[in-house]
C-alpha cells in the first residue's frame, strides 16, 4: 500500500495535522469496530503515517513547534524557575544545637523539677545538683567532659545573674509569696541549666 493509499484509508490529507489524523482514526475504529480486517487495516494506515511523519521529522522536511519536546531534545529550565538552594545552618552552630528526642527532653525535665522544688528551702543545695544534672546530660552527648563543664559554667552564671537581676525588679512581689531572691536564682539558673542540657551538645 503506498503513501497516498494510508492517508486515503484514514479519509485525510498529507496537510493534515496530528489531530486530525488521530481524529479520522478514531471515528474509523469506532464506525468499523465489528470488522476485525477493517480494524487491521485502519490501524495499520495510521502506524504508517506516523512513520512517515517520523522519518520526514529527522530529514528535517517538516518543521515541528517549540511547545512539542522530543525524548532526544533536552530542554533546560528557565533560569527564574532555578530552585533556590536550601538553607543551611552554619557548621558552628550545627556542632552545639542537638535535636533531642522526646525522652531525651522529659527525662532531665523529670529531674530538673525536681531539683527546682528544693530550691525553695536550699538554693545552694538545688543549684549543686542542677550543675551536676546538667554536666552529666551535656557529657552523655559528646563524651567531651571540658566541653560540657564550660557549657555548664556559662548557663549558671548566666542564669544567676539573671535571676538575681529579675528579683531585684520583682523583690516586693516575691515577699508578698514569702520568696527569696536567691530561691528565684536558683530557679532561672535551673531552668537555663535543663534548656542547655537538652538542646545543646
Amino acid at each position: 500500500m503506498s503513501e497516498q493509499n494510508h492517508y486515503e484509508k484514514l479519509g485525510v490529507d498529507e496537510s493534515a495535522s496530528f489531530d486530525e489524523i488521530q481524529d479520522a482514526r478514531n471515528r474509523l475504529i469506532m464506525q468499523y469496530s465489528a470488522d476485525r480486517k477493517q480494524v487491521e487495516a485502519i490501524e495499520s494506515a495510521y502506524d504508517a503515517i506516523l512513520m512517515d511523519r517520523l522519518r520526514q521529522r529527522q530529514e528535517g522536511k517538516i518543521k515541528v513547534p517549540d511547545r512539542i519536546r522530543f525524548p532526544e531534545r533536552v530542554v533546560e529550565p528557565p533560569p527564574e524557575f532555578t530552585p533556590a538552594p536550601p538553607k543551611q545552618t552554619p557548621d558552628w552552630l550545627q556542632r552545639f544545637v542537638d535535636t533531642p528526642s522526646q525522652s531525651d527532653i522529659l527525662w532531665p525535665a523529670g529531674l530538673f523539677l525536681g531539683v527546682s522544688l528544693l530550691s525553695f528551702s536550699a538554693p545552694s543545695l538545688a543549684l549543686a545538683l542542677g550543675v551536676g544534672f546538667s554536666l552529666y546530660f551535656l557529657n552523655r552527648k559528646e563524651h567531651k567532659f571540658g566541653r560540657a563543664f564550660l557549657l555548664t559554667l556559662v548557663g549558671l552564671i548566666v542564669g544567676v545573674v539573671l535571676g538575681l537581676q529579675l528579683g531585684a525588679l520583682v523583690a516586693a512581689q516575691l515577699a508578698g509569696f514569702n520568696l527569696e531572691v536567691t530561691s528565684l536564682a536558683a530557679l532561672v539558673a535551673l531552668f537555663i541549666l535543663w534548656l542547655m542540657s537538652s538542646f545543646l551538645r
